[in-house]
């Protein structure tokens, strides 16, 4: 067997491992999906259920599982998605498995913005997302802005963005200190991340910002492993690489903002997809846009389902992940101080 014969062997057994994987997420993602709309203080047959998505009338899941199930579990599968996705192209992008949006300050732009808005201008509703979504990218804007005052520098970015992080953090203690009893419960959601209140409106905004961001992003995937190169590297490979980087780190955010906006910061799930699906996807190759997103999906969808029904009271799911992830963070700390940063 030839050189040749044997790199295209390695490649088609690499795809075709992938192709595996990634079947075997989806399909796990999918009883997971339809185990949550099933499960509840009143369980219905996975027959109803189906009836009901179909959009036939069944008495009592119609509303139970087309209102408040339904839209619950899209908006796990859709959230989690993009926080996978765009947590692992800032890792990707910076070659450092810290630099997450939850690390950075990205997330606690958003958290700081709609605490503020609920407890000093009294806002609820859809006004708290709309304000969530632009302290997220301001604060994405003032990470990246800073981190360029002399050149692009990933470590650089990532320190910055750290401080960022600690300075919004204390805005939003310093704002919960002086809040009234009543706004504290609305208030804490949008630290921690919820999916208690789901509405379609939010779904399906959020479903049109994946289904555009998505495969814009996924058309870069192939410049995006090369910047993870380095710069020179990329350059010399034909990366435009200056609006690579401007291109998906603004889809990244667009992302995550919107999604933050309809959920919260869920915490440390774009933090922790990236790795995983690394690990198992080591091996397979290629992007780990789409691994990384269904990964964020499946955590969030299992995440809300442990919040729910294992433990003895509900909690919001960011509660969960918040617990999975803090260990999970200390671990990459290690990992990281012994590997030079690398996934």
């Amino acid at each position: 067997m030839t050189t040749i014969e044997v790199v295209k062997a390695g490649r088609r057994a690499r795809s075709r491992r992938r192709a595996v994987l990634l079947t075997a997420l989806i399909v796990l993602l999918v009883v997971v999906f339809f185990v949550s709309l099933m499960v509840g203080q009143r369980f219905y047959p996975l027959g109803d259920v189906i009836d009901v998505i179909l959009g036939r009338q069944v008495s009592g899941a119609s509303f139970t599982v087309g209102e408040l199930r339904l839209p619950r579990a899209c908006m796990a599968v859709l959230s989690g998605f993009a926080f996978g996705f765009a947590g692992v192209t800032f890792q990707t992008l910076l070659r450092n498995p810290l630099a997450s949006p939850d690390i950075i300050g990205i997330s606690w732009g958003a958290s700081a913005a709609a605490v503020v808005a609920i407890v000093i201008f009294g806002l609820t509703g859809t006004s708290v997302s709309v304000v969530a979504l632009l302290g997220a990218v301001v604060a994405a804007a003032a990470v990246y802005g800073l981190s360029m005052s002399s050149g692009f520098s990933a470590t650089r970015l990532i320190l910055i963005g750290i401080g960022v992080a600690a300075m919004l953090s204390s805005v939003v203690s310093y704002v919960l200190a002086r809040a009234a009893d009543w706004d504290i419960a609305n208030a804490l959601l949008w630290i921690t991340g919820s999916l208690a209140e789901p509405e379609w409106s939010k779904v399906t905004l959020l479903a049109v910002v994946v289904a555009v961001v998505a495969p814009i992003m996924l058309t870069r995937s192939r410049d995006m492993n090369m910047l993870s190169l380095g710069d020179d590297a990329a350059a010399g490979m034909g990366v435009r690489v200056e609006g690579t980087r401007v291109l998906v780190i603004f889809g990244a955010v667009i992302l995550l903002a919107f999604a933050t906006a309809g959920t919260g910061p869920i915490s440390f799930v774009a933090f922790m997809s990236g790795p995983i699906a690394m690990r198992l996807f080591t091996r397979a190759g290629g992007s780990m846009l789409v691994p990384a997103g269904v990964v964020g999906a499946l955590l969030v969808s299992c995440a809300d389902l442990v919040a729910q029904f294992a433990l003895p009271h509900r909690y919001p799911v960011g509660v969960v992940t918040g617990v999975l992830g803090a260990p999970f963070l200390i671990y990459l700390l290690i990992r990281v101080n012994r590997s030079g940063g690398t996934l």
